[in-house]
């Protein structure tokens, strides 16, 4: 009993410390946008390179995912995720000494590089340790992330910015991020398993590459993606610059917009626990979770792009936090279903490279829309492309089941 006590205890802590690189790994990547309202005026960059300098970081983080997800699947994820993390917070640390466009752009490509593990990392850990009825609020952990690390990211990175200026951000991000990795090998160090992924039996990543599912989910994963790094790559911006808020103004704002996503990640994550549970139907309660999230999303994008009241703009930031939070909350864990534990890794590695167009694609288009004519476009096709992913979780995704056999 002791022996399962402390297996459960370390499992728990493990879940906890995913969560943790989940949060610092938004909190690092979306440090950019924070630092944007002098960073880019400091460095001259026009709306066009600074959404290409956001995009950067994803023109190698999700193709390389491809290979990241099948290394977790056959080598020691636990080692991987330690490595991912240690690149990123250099890359993060150097942004604070860039000097132009060009060193700005080579960073954000290894900052990609290095946070490409932390998904197919944390979905192939959570597949191995925690079981279907917990799997929710171990999903919602790595969703709480997703949204405090914009969150404590925007508030503090706004602080430091207005008392220290834009290169502290990065110092001072860079440098938390590498104290994770004490009570990582701890914890990790401790676990009673098998932590070698080649002992596994491996699933030919062909088989994985023909399933319609795992496109399907993809697509589903890009739409989701898209309105959501629209809203934490501009929304800086857009609150000072069109709509006058001060930095201080914008910082609170935004963080509450997060902050209340983290808190619906976990509400959701305990919820949906208890309906698998009770022995209702899984798949389809988080079927219709992603649906309504995506079109609650679609809805507050229009909604802060034409609203000019303060606690209109505040309300919509909150909503669009639960829409995020339905969102992440339950797509890992869709994911973990239809691939199991043998290929969990690279199924999330494949889904995630495929998702995360949307992160390489949104910040250019909606670049040259703002350029060119203003915030307006950029808003509504972000808003279409949110109400397309919620309609595709309806009718593209096909029936919701573990494709890939346990042995």
């Amino acid at each position: 009993m002791a022996t399962i006590a402390k297996t459960n205890g370390l499992v728990r802590a493990l879940v906890i410390l995913l969560g943790a690189a989940v949060f610092l790994n938004y909190v690092d990547r979306g440090s950019i946008a924070v630092a944007a309202p002098l960073m880019k005026g400091e460095l001259g960059l026009t709306a066009t390179e600074f959404g290409t300098a956001v995009s950067a970081f994803f023109w190698i983080y999700a193709p390389v995912q491809l290979v990241v997800g099948w290394l977790c699947d056959r080598f020691s994820v636990y080692r991987l995720i330690a490595w991912g993390v240690i690149l990123w917070a250099a890359s993060t640390l150097l942004m604070g000494f860039v000097g132009g466009f060009l060193s700005l752009l080579v960073l954000r490509v290894i900052l990609g590089v290095g946070e490409s593990v932390v998904f197919p990392a944390s979905g192939k850990i959570i597949a191995r340790h925690v079981p279907a009825e917990s799997r929710g609020l171990a999903n919602a952990s790595c969703a709480a992330g997703i949204a405090l690390g914009p969150a404590l990211g925007t508030l503090f990175g706004g602080m430091i910015l207005a008392s220290l200026g834009w290169r502290a951000i990065f110092f001072v991000f860079g440098l938390a991020t590498l104290i994770w990795l004490l009570p990582w090998q701890r914890v990790v160090g401790g676990l009673p398993v098998i932590r070698d992924g080649a002992r596994e039996p491996m699933v030919p990543i062909g088989g994985l590459l023909r399933s319609r599912a795992l496109w399907a989910m993809g697509i589903g994963h890009a739409a989701g993606n898209y309105g959501f790094y629209f809203l934490l790559a501009w929304l800086p911006l857009f609150l000072v610059q069109q709509r006058g808020f001060s930095i201080q103004e914008m910082t609170l704002l935004a963080s509450l917009g997060y902050a209340v996503q983290a808190v619906a990640a976990l509400a959701l994550g305990v919820l949906s626990d208890r309906w698998t549970r009770s022995g209702r139907s899984e798949a389809a309660m988080r079927r219709w979770l992603l649906a309504i999230g995506q079109f609650l999303m679609a809805a507050c994008i229009v909604g802060i792009g034409i609203s000019e009241d303060t606690i209109a703009t505040g309300v919509l930031l909150c909503l669009a936090g639960v829409a995020s939070a339905s969102l992440s909350t339950n797509l890992y864990s869709v994911a973990q279903m239809f691939a199991g534990p043998r290929a969990a890794g690279t199924w999330i590695g494949i889904q995630n490279a495929v998702g995360n167009i949307s992160g390489i694609l949104q910040p250019i288009i909606a670049g040259i829309l703002i350029d060119r004519s203003g915030y307006d476009g950029a808003f509504y096709l972000a808003a279409g492309v949110a109400a397309f992913g919620g309609l595709w979780w309806i009718v593209g995704v096909p029936r919701i089941a573990q494709v890939i056999p346990n042995d």
